[in-house]
C-alpha cells in the first residue's frame, strides 16, 4: 500500500550543502520523498512511500533520514495536528458551525493545544469522533424510519432503491 506522509527535521551544525543533503538522502533510500529546506537548520520531506504498513512506511523513512543525516532531530510526524479549519473540512461544515457544535458537546475533544486564536487536535482522535458520529447518525436515521407506518417505509425504500420491493 502507498501512504503519504510528512517528516520535519532539526538538523545539527550546517554540515551539509543543501545539494549535498539531497543526494545523500537520495542514496539512503528516501528518492520517493521531495526534500523541503525553507527554514535553516530544518528539513523536511514529503513522502510517497510503498511498504506493508503505515508504520512500515514511516519508521523506513525515519531510519533512511537519520542514516542519510546523522544527528538529524524528529520534529514532527504528518498528518497528526488539525485545526478548526482542517477538522471542519473533514466533516463537511463551516468553521461557524463546528464551533457551535463544539460549545453544545462536552465530550467533544480537548485540543492538545489552545492559543488565543488557535486549537489544535490529534487527527487521529478528530477522524474516530467522526466515525462515532457517521454511526450515531446512522442509529438514529434507522430508528426515525421505524417510526413511519409501513406504506411510507416501503415508499421510501422504493424510492431509494429504484427498485420495487416486494410486499
Amino acid at each position: 500500500m502507498e501512504y503519504d506522509f510528512t517528516l520535519r527535521f532539526k538538523l545539527q551544525a550546517a554540515t551539509y550543502s543543501v545539494e549535498q543533503l539531497i543526494e545523500r538522502l537520495g542514496e539512503a533510500g528516501c528518492d520517493d520523498a521531495t526534500v523541503g529546506i525553507g527554514q535553516s537548520g530544518r528539513i523536511a520531506l514529503n513522502f510517497t512511500r510503498e511498504s506493508a504498513s503505515a508504520s512500515d512506511a514511516v519508521l523506513s523513512a525515519i531510519r533512511d533520514i537519520r542514516g542519510a543525516i546523522p544527528g538529524a532531530e524528529l520534529i514532527e510526524a504528518a498528518p497528526d495536528y488539525v485545526g478548526l479549519t482542517d477538522v471542519a473540512d473533514l466533516v463537511g461544515m463551516s468553521r461557524q458551525n463546528l464551533r457551535k457544535l463544539m460549545a453544545s458537546h462536552l465530550d467533544f475533544p480537548t485540543p492538545v493545544h489552545s492559543g488565543t486564536h488557535s486549537q489544535v487536535w490529534h487527527l487521529e482522535i478528530v477522524l474516530q469522533l467522526i466515525e462515532l458520529a457517521h454511526v450515531a447518525q446512522q442509529c438514529n436515521l434507522a430508528r426515525e424510519a421505524s417510526k413511519l407506518e409501513p406504506a411510507a417505509q416501503q415508499r421510501l425504500r422504493e424510492l431509494v432503491t429504484a427498485e420495487p420491493q416486494a410486499s
